[in-house]
């Protein structure tokens, strides 16, 4: 993305120099000037493009240049859609959503949204993304349970999914299971602290998900059950994130058992208390995509 916006600022640098009349000045510009970024090969213009935020691209990029205008309409630049991070000063991300979404023409791969999706923004990519394989909706608790699962089943190709802090509960998760086949990435982070057990979660996993590879479930309420169902349930895992999972009771052979069968493990953060023993601190959130099993464009 920074590659991306210093180029744009290049391009304007470089047009305003070339315009001055200043036969004296023409030297020194030589001596300094910046890449020419309207020249580059149009298939690395085209991927810098995919790793900026979609409404910098629809709001701004495209209007710098013809050739700049020519592959922001090519549908195979929008394979991605980032809308992560935006100024507030964009009150339509909605409507910029679904103007990226037409734009691909059904070649859309990689959703990324936090925030402001709702259950008619899902709908619409559900009808117009038949070959979705990564779906992220971070913090979007307008997305009903109802919708979400109707989405999820004109969506067989979900390879990457991410409905961390949605409010979707183990209905949800049990269509993923059932009509997602390919998932082998799943980040399902809850931000409430798991006082009651409940392993509804991890035995839908555990008996839907069998390929999975990378699973996140901070903040779970699960049991020692559970995350054995998950073990059990899910040979091909390499990844866990457990932290926040405090009803867990690790155990020396079940800390063991997760050690030997996971490469990349992630377990529980002790839990800080104020003098009043009162709980203030018990985990850091982190329930973005990693970068290496979800986003191919980075």
């Amino acid at each position: 993305m920074i590659l991306g916006i210093y180029m744009i600022h290049s391009l304007a640098y470089t047009n305003t120099m070339a315009s001055s009349s200043f036969a004296s000045n023409e030297t020194d510009f030589e001596s300094t000037a910046v890449p020419n970024w309207v020249e580059l090969p149009r298939d690395i213009t085209a991927n810098i493009f995919q790793r900026l935020g979609t409404i910098d691209i629809v709001t701004s990029v495209r209007y710098v240049c013809p050739i700049w205008w020519n592959i922001f309409k090519d549908p195979l630049m929008w394979r991605t859609i980032r809308m992560t991070k935006f100024s507030d000063f964009y009150d339509q991300p909605v409507e910029i959503c679904q103007y990226a979404i037409k734009q691909s023409c059904g070649h859309l791969e990689n959703i990324f949204i936090d925030d402001f999706a709702t259950d008619d923004l899902l709908k619409f990519i559900a009808e117009n993304a038949s070959n979705l394989r990564g779906l992220r909706l971070v913090n979007c608790p307008g997305i009903s349970n109802e919708v979400f699962c109707q989405a999820v089943k004109i969506l067989p190709l979900l390879e990457r999914l991410n409905i961390s802090l949605c409010n979707l509960s183990k209905d949800s998760l049990e269509v993923v299971g059932q009509y997602c086949p390919l998932l082998t990435v799943l980040i399902f982070g809850r931000s409430e602290f798991p006082f009651d057990i409940c392993d509804d979660d991890a035995i839908v996993i555990a008996e839907t998900m069998v390929g999975l590879r990378h699973l996140n479930i901070q903040g779970s309420s699960l049991s020692n059950a559970g995350l054995f169902a998950i073990l059990a349930g899910c040979p091909h895992l390499e990844f866990l994130d457990i932290r926040g999972c405090y009803n867990l009771d690790l155990n020396d052979s079940l800390k063991k058992k997760c050690i030997d069968q996971i490469k990349n493990l992630r377990l529980p953060e002790p839990i800080v208390y104020d003098d009043y023993d009162n709980i203030y601190v018990y985990t850091v959130w982190d329930l973005t995509m990693d970068d290496d099993c979800y986003d191919p464009n980075d």
